[in-house]
C-alpha cells in the first residue's frame, strides 16, 4: 500500500473519500474492470503423487503402460476416476491400432463458450521397454492436475476448457489423429487453440517453447521471462507429438517439452544447468524411465507455465 503524502486535506478529497466509503468507487470515476482469475499454483506434490500412481500401475502390469496393455487402460482409469470425482464430463473414445483396442479420454469443465474451445492435452501411453514416466507421465500428470486445480478453484473462464489424454502416440499419433479426423469441420473450428505437454520433467532438462503460433508462444514465453528462465524454441520433437493433427487440420497449436535424446550443449549448459554432452533424458524409451527418472524443478516450471497457459488464454 503506498502511503499518501501529508498535507492540506481538500473538500474534493473529503467528497471521493466517503464516496468511496459509501458506493465503492470515487465519484464521477467508471467501475475498474473485474480482474482476470490469476493462474494458481500447479502443486508440484500432486503432480509426482500422479507419478508414483503411473509407476505402481506400470509395476503392477509388466513394466509398461503401453497401448493396448493392461498398464495402459489402468493409467486411464485412474485418471478418469479422478476427473469425473471433481466434476467433469469425460469421453472414453475407443480405435483400434496394429490389431488392439486403444482409447483417448476427454474431459469437458461445464461452462465457457463452446464456440470457443481451449485444449490442454498429452499422451498417456509409453514404450514397451519401460513405465515411461517422464515420457509422458510427466506431461499427463501435469494435465491431470491443471484439470483438477480448475475444479478445486472452481475456475469460470470465459472459453470453454477441455483436456485430452491421447492413446497409441508411440505408434504414430494414432489416438490424437482420430480424434482430430473424427471432428466436425464446425467442431474443430471451434477449438481455438491447442496446447500440447510432452516430456516436461526430463532429468537434464531444457526449456524448450513450440513455435507454431504466435499468441501461445508470446504467452509461454511471457512465463518463463517472469521466472528468469531463458527459453528456446523446440525443434526436436517437431512433427513427432500430439499437436501435429491439430496443426495440420488449421487448429493454432503450442506446447513445451524439455528434451529428450539429443545432447545437451555447453551453451544450454552455462544457461540451464546440467550436464553438457549428455542426453537431455538418458533414459527416453529405456526401462529406466522411472519416477527417479524426473527433475523437480523442470516438472514444477512447466506444470506452472501449463496452468498460466490455460488460464491467460480462456480468461
Amino acid at each position: 500500500m503506498k502511503l499518501s503524502v501529508p498535507g492540506r486535506t481538500t473538500a474534493a478529497a473529503v467528497v471521493a473519500a466517503v464516496t468511496l466509503l459509501t458506493t465503492g468507487s470515487i465519484a464521477g470515476a467508471a467501475p475498474a474492470p473485474e480482474a482476470a482469475a490469476a493462474a494458481p499454483d500447479l502443486p508440484v506434490a500432486n503432480v509426482k503423487a500422479h507419478l508414483t500412481q503411473f509407476q505402481s500401475i506400470a509395476t503392477a502390469n509388466g513394466g509398461n503402460r503401453a497401448h493396448g496393455r493392461a498398464g495402459f487402460k489402468a493409467s486411464l482409469d485412474y485418471v478418469k476416476a479422478k476427473l469425473d470425482a471433481a466434476g467433469f464430463t469425460t469421453t472414453v473414445q475407443q480405435f483400434t491400432s496394429g490389431g488392439l483396442t486403444g482409447y483417448n479420454l476427454i474431459a469437458d469443465w461445464p461452462g465457457g463458450d463452446t464456440n470457443q474451445v481451449i485444449m490442454a492435452g498429452s499422451h498417456l501411453d509409453g514404450v514397451t521397454s519401460g513405465p515411461g514416466i517422464n515420457d509422458n507421465g510427466s506431461g499427463s500428470a501435469a494435465v491431470l492436475e491443471a484439470a483438477l486445480t480448475v475444479a478445486r478453484t472452481n475456475y469460470q473462464p470465459t472459453k470453454h476448457l477441455r483436456f485430452a489424454w491421447w492413446g497409441a502416440e508411440e505408434r504414430g499419433l494414432v489416438g490424437s489423429n482420430h480424434y482430430v479426423s473424427n471432428l466436425s469441420s464446425a467442431n474443430r473450428d471451434r477449438i481455438s487453440g491447442y496446447l500440447n505437454f510432452d516430456m516436461i520433467g526430463s532429468p537434464n532438462p531444457g526449456y524448450f517453447v513450440y513455435d507454431d503460433d504466435p499468441t501461445i508462444e508470446k504467452t509461454f514465453k511471457d512465463y518463463f521471462a517472469g521466472i528468469g528462465v531463458a527459453t528456446e524454441i523446440e525443434t526436436e520433437g517437431d512433427g513427432r507429438s500430439d499437436h501435429a493433427p491439430f496443426k495440420s487440420a488449421g487448429v493454432p497449436v503450442g506446447g513445451l517439452f524439455t528434451g529428450a535424446s539429443r545432447t545437451k550443449s555447453a551453451a544450454q549448459a552455462a544457461k540451464w544447468g546440467g550436464t553438457a554432452g549428455q542426453s537431455f533424458d538418458r533414459c527416453y524409451h529405456s526401462s529406466c524411465d522411472t519416477t527417479s527418472n524426473i527433475n523437480d524443478t523442470a516438472l514444477d516450471r512447466n506444470g506452472d507455465a501449463l496452468a498460466y497457459a490455460v488460464w491467460e488464454l480462456s480468461s
